[in-house]
């Protein structure tokens, strides 16, 4: 008789240590998001710009990287997330540097800085797509909730942890530094990513034979997106369940940038905290992402197990919209400003309760295509958030702050009224003559 190897035997884990590098990944994304955030103040001293000219370079890169979603969902989808995450991050990189690399004496700052921000949104638009291909290719249906929450726990970590960094090492060696040692720590994770990661779970040798099983067992198997090839747009944009998506998205993306965008002003300006206060208490609403995040997927999943997607994943989506609309009117009314500040950081924990639910769905509706179709959905996210960037302040000025807060919440109530029109179970498949249809799997 002759005994197993248990090399050859043992079951390996490689999709979650590549899962987590996407959470690193995104974190780092943030990085090179945020830390012109915290470096405008001396960018307007050095370059004499106004802050209306500073909001206009903000809103630049929020243009670059929704405009560029859907584009960076084919590049995924053709060429595989290996590949193309590696060259977003080389991408990131550089025009991280040429920020730092802008003369002091040079004419027409702010357009440089527009043009600059805008290529850097453009190249950070792969990010998530890229992500939601690979998690197609690589993670089971009924684990895909996790996956995707602790890919987006990134987005929390990197924008607590982002302000700290980057002004500590602004007050040590000056603006500059920040974004060369941006560029620097992306290219070293990017670096990292490309030589552990493959595009395919059967490309990669340290996959064993049964997680390899699990993969294949767990990837689904109904309808064209599965196992044809790339989904033709027309079919994409013609399912009412990616159009309902897309919606519930764009209120996602509302809400989370009045946390994103106004929060540290709203705390400073509006309830009194001072500069230090203001500091800890704007990390709270990142924090609470950083953990509702995963929270959402894992329960999601569960669900899932138990009783099919449609329960599993529309009614966690669901339930933390219609939360995070309670926490906010509550919130925002509250007299007390340190209660104020937690329970308005409920609501946003309790929006990404529902953050997995959009990219797990996307992937098991678009399968090889997944890297459009959640481009598509993400960049209405992103029209979202520029829409409530220039809103929220304009609310603000003319009926109050709570005014601004209210709004938000009644589009937290659309997005979870949204979530009721999506069908989990809907399959995407090419008809031969009617052009597309949307079948739905059995319960």
């Amino acid at each position: 008789m002759t005994a197993q190897n248990p090399a050859a035997t043992r079951t390996s884990y490689v999709r979650w240590g590549l899962i987590f590098w996407l959470f690193v990944l995104s974190a780092v994304a943030y990085l090179d998001r945020v830390n012109l955030s915290i470096a405008g103040a001396k960018l307007t001293e050095e370059f004499n710009v106004s802050n209306i000219e500073l909001g206009l370079v903000f809103s630049a890169f929020l243009l670059g990287y929704a405009l560029f979603q859907t584009p960076a969902g084919w590049l995924a989808d053709r060429f595989g997330p290996r590949r193309v995450l590696t060259g977003g991050v080389i991408w990131w990189g550089i025009f991280s540097a040429l920020t730092a690399a802008i003369s002091h004496n040079v004419s027409n700052a702010v357009m440089v800085l527009i043009g600059i921000r805008f290529l850097l949104g453009a190249g950070e638009a792969i990010m998530y797509p890229a992500s939601n291909q690979f998690v197609a290719r690589w993670i089971p249906t009924e684990e895909r909730g996790i996956a995707n929450g602790v890919i987006f726990a990134g987005v929390g970590i990197g924008a607590g942890i982002t302000p700290p960094l980057i002004s500590a090492i602004m007050l040590q060696y000056g603006w500059r530094s920040s974004f060369l040692l941006s560029a620097l720590i992306g290219l070293a994770v990017g670096a990292v990513w490309f030589v552990a990661a493959r595009d395919t779970p059967e490309s990669h040798r340290l996959v064993s034979p049964s997680e390899l099983d699990t993969i294949r067992r767990g990837i689904p198997k109904a309808g064209g997106a599965a196992n044809s090839g790339r989904l033709p747009w027309f079919v994409i944009l013609t399912s009412p369940t990616v159009w309902m998506l897309s919606l519930a998205y764009f209120c996602f993306g509302y809400v989370a940038w009045v946390f994103f965008s106004w929060f540290y002003l709203y705390l400073a300006r509006v309830r009194g905290l001072d500069l230090k206060s203001s500091s800890l208490y704007a990390t709270l609403p990142f924090l609470a992402m950083a953990l509702c995040s995963p929270l959402g997927g894992a329960v999601s999943d569960a669900l899932v197990k138990h009783f099919g997607p449609r329960l599993g994943r529309s009614s966690v989506a669901i339930f933390g919209f219609a939360l995070t609309a309670v926490f906010i009117i509550f919130g925002s009314a509250a007299q007390d400003t340190r209660i104020a500040s937690f329970v308005l950081a409920g609501g946003a924990g309790s929006l990404y309760l529902s953050q997995s639910a959009f990219w797990a769905v996307s992937a098991d509706l678009g399968g090889k295509s997944a890297g459009g179709l959640s481009g598509f959905m993400n960049m209405a996210n992103q029209f979202g958030g520029m829409i409530t960037v220039s809103l929220t302040p304009f609310l603000a000025a003319q009926f109050g702050w709570n005014a601004g807060f209210r709004v938000a919440a009644a589009v937290a109530v659309v997005g979870a009224v949204a979530w009721i029109f999506v069908d989990p179970r809907a399959t995407l498949s090419p008809a031969p003559l009617a052009g597309f249809s949307e079948q739905k799997e059995p319960a």
